[in-house]
């Protein structure tokens, strides 16, 4: 995809959804890090309904402490790891606790340290937190950057880089969501719903998915 058409494909995406924030709820930076950690090989609707009431009672990594690893596997065992995640979570609080004052840092070596922690999920709080211009490549984005033809990669960190290089400004702030619900919504994974993309003239991807009535015919 040229300079011109990159331009173009974001341009399109902010018009249609201005303002897009990511689907996942949170109260806080803490909280957020939390639900990011938690919804690693999970959906965000699958998230959200675990950590709805666990947010009411825990805000804060001492909260969380105090609630312990049983208390928490309550509250998210029906999210897939749980075990693992809910380990994790109470070691990353104790860490902020420790290290941090309390406070989730503002900054990627940091975060990556903590237990749980990739890149995926400090680019997410990096950006949706503190508003770093950060592109966390999760399988959505890495999927609708190869078959479009906006940022192709072997792997996620080749596509994040790409996506550094070719996103342009007014649009790196919020490149990260507009791409993901981009996947999650229209260009999904099984069958990309051509029919109906505002970027069909621009992808790449070929054939075009008909829509379904024409599928049939």
């Amino acid at each position: 995809m040229k300079r011109d058409q990159i331009f173009e494909f974001y341009r399109r995406l902010a018009e249609l959804n201005p303002s897009p924030e990511t689907e996942l709820e949170y109260v806080n930076p803490y909280t957020l890090l939390v639900a990011v950690v938690l919804s690693a090989q999970a959906t965000d609707v699958g998230v959200n309904k675990a950590t709805r009431r666990l947010f009411e009672q825990v805000q804060t990594p001492e909260a969380m402490v105090a609630l312990g690893e049983d208390g928490l596997k309550e509250h998210i065992k029906t999210i897939g790891l749980f075990n693992m995640k809910a380990k994790n979570v109470i070691a990353l609080s104790e860490q902020l606790i420790a290290r941090h004052g309390s406070k989730v840092p503002e900054d990627r070596a940091a975060l990556e340290a903590l237990p749980g922690v990739g890149r995926k999920t400090a680019n997410v709080v990096l950006n949706v937190a503190f508003g770093h211009e950060t592109i966390a490549v999760d399988t959505h984005i890495f999927r609708v950057s190869n078959r479009t033809g906006l940022a192709r990669g072997k792997d996620v960190v080749a596509v994040e880089a790409r996506l550094e290089k070719v996103t342009p400004q007014p649009f790196r702030s919020h490149a990260h969501h507009w791409l993901i619900l981009h996947g999650r919504y229209v260009c999904k994974a099984r069958r990309p719903e051509c029919w109906r993309c505002i970027e069909i003239d621009l992808c790449e991807y070929q054939p075009k998915t008909p829509a379904p009535n024409k599928a049939k015919a």
